[in-house]
């Protein structure tokens, strides 16, 4: 277990050694992934960014999600999910909508309206502070796309064994300190110190 998630960057950093003194780029995913970034950033001197991806939520839920909205309006939606549990257009057209606001937000608040900064051919190192489902990673895998990033590099502290092999596949490398596998799994489970982070205090981390 990570003692909390400044720990678990400073453990990705050691395994991330090689982006030393390099032009890669760190792209926290908020809230979570900012402490992890602002660790790896600091350990190895990059650069560290903001890129709000927000997940699309089932309608029970305020947790668990089938898709996500990225900083860049990119939208994923998992068609599989949507058919076995018979979602609606206007379920769908209505969860989208929340998680585009939710990303808007961040973008205002944790951005200040600023775009990235110009990613082509760079390398960036995208950094949550764990992949349980992964609509999260690969939406924001796929905004980077977009941007003609080059090489991305998925750095996470923890994930499933399941979505951390296919975010792999879509990303150029992928570095997990703790892969773990079972029917059951929760990224706080990786953590001895875990709770939920607010805006305002992910705006601290970042200097904003």
């Amino acid at each position: 277990m990570f003692r909390d998630r400044t720990a678990a960057g400073e453990e990705l950093a050691r395994m991330l050694e090689k982006f030393r003194g390099s032009t890669a780029l760190v792209a926290a995913i908020p809230a979570g992934g900012v402490p992890v970034a602002a660790a790896i950033s600091r350990s190895l001197g990059l650069p560290l960014e903001v890129a709000p991806v927000s997940k699309v939520l089932y309608p029970w839920t305020t947790e668990s999600g089938y898709g996500a909205v990225a900083f860049d309006g990119t939208v994923w939606l998992d068609e599989a999910s949507v058919e076995r549990f018979q979602l609606d257009k206007k379920q769908m057209e209505s969860a989208v909508a929340e998680a585009r606001a939710k990303v808007e937000r961040r973008n205002a608040r944790l951005r200040a309206g600023r775009a990235l900064p110009q990613l082509s051919g760079r390398s960036v190192i995208l950094v949550d502070d764990g992949i349980a489902a992964g609509s999260t990673m690969r939406t924001a895998i796929a905004a980077l796309r977009k941007q003609a990033a080059g090489a991305i590099i998925v750095a996470v502290p923890t994930a499933h064994q399941g979505a951390f092999a296919a975010i792999a596949k879509l990303a150029d490398e992928a570095c997990c300190a703790s892969v773990r596998g079972g029917p059951r799994f929760a990224v706080a489970d990786a953590y001895e110190e875990w709770r939920d982070l607010g805006d305002d205090e992910v705006a601290a981390i970042l200097g904003v």
